[in-house]
């Protein structure tokens, strides 16, 4: 014998066909498993460990177990560490994962006869105390055997709404799952507002959802649609009686008539602008009702600026002298309409005017000074659009050169001036007559006298030839200086 079998095999030592046979060697296995009856089941009925290995039936058992070590020898040859716990039919999920094997296979005892039903190892957590079925794992997860799931819809009362945050104790009062109600009044008599008079069908009207959420069809029932803020109300905010058949109005004046801050000037019909959702603000459509819209300052205006009697008998125009005639400062006289300068912002600061569209455009620094310093007064027509008619003391020329200013003046600045002397007179104005001043020839106003080119007509005090040589003084004389001609 090549040495002395383990402990567990030491009775059928003295027979070696007990586990061998010389004739054939292949029925090993066979011998085996004709002793260790429950493993042959496992391999015969694909379960257990031994049942789900990848060679069940076909495989030898000395693969993995070797004889003949000595008594002390391990013939199991288990390795816990690297051990297919998935392979016994029970997974090691969530919280088994981190457990000792000891934890649940009891010490001196075969692995293989631990129970994997929860109760064999959970007995004592059970709170159900054995009213519910044995199968915890329908409930619980192998996480944590706190915070439960349990598909109510599998019974005969479906949790849903708020039913499905109320914690299993909340109906189930000390743990006891077999009489709790099933109709509303069993839990909610408390919440019953109506005092038993609609009966105990709660359901008819009110939802999981909230006790105060009622599904109640009240338009179909009363003919009064319950929106807005009327669905978010108390049956009794409306229904102060407490007696659900008293007659109530269903016209918004019925109830709030002292809510009514128009003291009826607007008519009845609030909800013309006047929603379910809030009283205030309103959704009245101002174009499309009365074709004026309320814009820019008009849109923050209350109602009763402009309408100060009722609406049935005051008819609003929709022109701007309508409201605003003795605000006009302009006059009769001024025929445009107000809104082709003033905006609805602002009466006085929002103007906009485009003076490109009248006969004299703000051009240069005209587009810059304000209105008040060519309008004195705001009737505006009144002004005049020649240049001498505001610039009259700025005319350094006093009326020497008439009163065609733009002749050589420019808007961009009084100062800046372009005069082409020699086109538009003739006369070059070269040498000396360049440096001298416009009154220095033209000392009357040209409409009245018209200068003559002729050099004496200027310089006859200057001529010491007494008239003696003509008039044309440049055949000897040059315009830079009257002194030291010479003959040409």
């Amino acid at each position: 014998m090549p040495g002395k079998i383990a402990n567990a095999h030491a009775k059928l030592e003295e027979t070696c066909t007990n586990c061998h046979d010389r004739t054939d060697r292949g029925r090993q296995s066979a011998l085996c498993l004709a002793c260790h009856k429950d493993i042959a089941a496992d391999v015969r009925d694909r379960r257990g460990y031994h049942g789900r290995m990848p060679n069940a039936g076909a495989g030898k058992c000395v693969g993995c177990h070797t004889e003949h070590l000595g008594r002390d020898g391990d013939i199991v040859r288990l390795n816990k560490l690297e051990f297919d716990h998935e392979r016994t039919g029970f997974t090691l999920a969530g919280a088994h994962r981190a457990l000792a094997c000891a934890s649940c296979h009891k010490s001196g005892e075969a692995y293989r006869k631990a129970e994997p039903a929860c109760l064999s190892c959970h007995k004592k957590d059970d709170y159900h105390e054995g009213q519910l079925a044995a199968t915890c794992g329908d409930c619980h997860n192998p996480d944590s055997w706190a915070g439960a799931r349990f598909d109510h819809s599998k019974t005969a009362f479906g949790l849903t709404g708020s039913h499905l945050e109320v914690s299993c104790g909340g109906c189930h009062l000390g743990g006891r799952y077999k009489p709790a109600p099933k109709v509303c009044v069993g839990c909610h008599a408390t919440d019953d507002a109506h005092r038993g008079e609609r009966g105990d069908d709660c359901g008819k009207c009110h939802t999981t959802t909230g006790w105060k959420e009622a599904k109640f069809d009240h338009l179909k029932q009363t003919g009064f649609a319950l929106l807005g803020h009327h669905s978010r109300m108390d049956c009794l905010g409306c229904h102060r009686s407490g007696n659900f058949k008293d007659k109530l109005p269903k016209d918004c004046v019925g109830c709030h008539k002292a809510d009514d801050s128009h003291a009826g000037r607007l008519g009845v019909k609030c909800e013309s602008c006047h929603g379910n959702d809030e009283w205030r603000p309103v959704k009245y459509d101002h174009l499309a009702q009365t074709k004026f819209a309320l814009v820019g300052i008009h849109a923050k205006l209350d109602c009763h600026v402009c309408h100060t009697a009722s609406v049935a008998t005051q008819k609003l125009g929709s022109d701007c002298v309508a409201c605003h005639k003795a605000a006009n400062p302009h006059g009769a006289k001024f025929k445009t309409a107000c809104d082709s300068c003033h905006g609805q912002q602002d009466w006085h600061s929002d103007i906009s005017f485009d003076h490109d569209l009248t006969k004299f455009p703000l051009l240069g620094l005209h587009n810059v000074v304000s209105c008040a310093q060519c309008h004195r007064t705001q009737a505006f027509t009144d002004v005049k659009s020649r240049c001498i008619d505001c610039h009259k003391k700025d005319d350094v020329h006093k009326g020497g050169l008439g009163d065609k200013c733009d002749t050589c003046h420019t808007p961009n600045a009084w100062a800046v001036w372009v005069f082409d002397h020699q086109k538009q007179t003739g006369f070059a104005l070269s040498g000396a007559h360049g440096k001298i001043k416009c009154a220095d020839c033209h000392r009357r106003p040209a409409a009245e006298v018209k200068l003559s080119q002729d050099c004496v007509s200027c310089h006859q005090k200057d001529d010491i030839h007494a008239g003696q040589f003509g008039r044309q003084c440049q055949r000897c004389h040059g315009t830079v200086t009257f002194q030291g001609g010479r003959a040409r």
